[in-house]
């Protein structure tokens, strides 16, 4: 706090900051909170001989955003693992990371870093069976790339880089120190139960999981339903705790500045009450004639007597006409040490 009553730089940046990110955080909250609200609205349907029928009574032959549980079916053509025998599915994506030591100027260590340097992902045509065999009912999975999904880690393997002396040099020069390449292989593989969630149309008699609209979220998740809409619960309840905190935070400074700023106005009026009493007290005994003083003089105007004593530092050397014309901040005269307060002097 300032001595003029104005909060500090600090105190200003502590609360912008801190409001700032309360605002941050209550978004991403509220994105979690209507996902997660969502997702328990969802319709639930079960993949048997009455999905048809049931959509068919539908508005549109559509339910706009639903859950339904089955296993993984190819349609025509299916995917071989690179790396593993007897591995077949319907996604398959390869990822290559570079990994690498980076020297940061400012903490002086190394720093762990990863980087995608490639990354190809194949899919072909597939359906959600029921797990019973004798229902052959399906329903085809349209652009499982738009959705947030599960696949599984079939392979992978590093492959560390071999350095010279002059190479190792030249890292150490360079501040980027290489490690190797990280080969990843991740597959959805036939007959891995899915639970989807998103738009669910009849078109032409094929049964369709698309991208849901109205900005809902499309969901392809190895996890149940139950299981994926407790973890939505978790992480709003995360988020929201996060929030609370940051904006206790954030209230805490506010109040904090406020009382400062009380108790600062508080201290000047009592001050002005003090002041006024001692030039009322003054008045009546000069019968309002100005006194024209030699011997303890005010050593700034050199004319009215000497009524104020500074602290901390103690010395008594001006009026208080002059001690409040004074530029901000204050300080004395004679020391040139910060005033913090002022006592009047009374001479009898």
């Amino acid at each position: 706090m300032h001595s003029n009553g104005n909060p500090s730089t600090s105190q200003i940046l502590l609360l912008a900051s801190s409001s700032a990110l309360t605002a941050f955080l209550y978004s991403v909250y509220r994105k979690k909170a209507s996902s997660a609200a969502r997702l328990s609205e969802a319709k639930k349907i079960s993949l048997d001989q009455d999905l048809q029928s049931i959509l068919a009574e539908a508005p549109g032959k559509c339910i706009p955003y639903a859950v339904i549980e089955g296993v993984v079916r190819s349609v025509k053509d299916t995917l071989n693992s690179q790396f593993v025998d007897c591995c077949q599915g319907v996604i398959a994506r390869l990822t290559l990371k570079e990994k690498k030591m980076v020297w940061n100027q400012t903490t002086r260590i190394w720093n762990n870093y990863e980087k995608v340097i490639h990354q190809r992902t194949n899919t072909v045509p597939f359906d959600l069976a029921s797990h019973d065999d004798t229902i052959t009912a399906t329903v085809r999975v349209i652009r499982p790339l738009d959705a947030e999904l599960d696949l599984e880690k079939t392979y992978e393997n590093f492959h560390p880089v071999t350095s010279s002396f002059t190479s190792i040099l030249g890292h150490f020069l360079s501040g980027e120190r290489p490690k190797g390449v990280t080969e990843m292989e991740e597959m959805l593989r036939l007959g891995t139960s899915i639970t989807g969630v998103g738009e669910l149309v009849m078109d032409g008699g094929v049964v369709r999981l698309q991208p849901p609209k109205q900005g809902l979220r499309y969901f392809l998740s190895s996890l149940d339903y139950d299981t994926l809409l407790e973890s939505h619960k978790s992480r709003m309840r995360f988020w929201r705790v996060l929030t609370a905190l940051m904006g206790l935070a954030a209230c805490t400074t506010l109040a904090y500045v406020l009382w400062r700023r009380y108790t600062w106005h508080r201290e000047k009026k009592k001050e002005r009450e003090m002041m006024e009493e001692f030039e009322e007290q003054r008045r009546m005994r000069t019968n309002g004639e100005d006194e024209a003083v030699q011997v303890g003089a005010c050593v700034l105007c050199l004319s009215q007597q000497r009524t104020c004593v500074f602290l901390e530092c103690g010395h008594v050397c001006a009026c208080w006409q002059c001690y409040r014309v004074l530029p901000a901040p204050k300080k004395c005269p004679l020391c040139r040490a910060t005033i913090s307060r002022v006592v009047p002097l009374y001479n009898s």
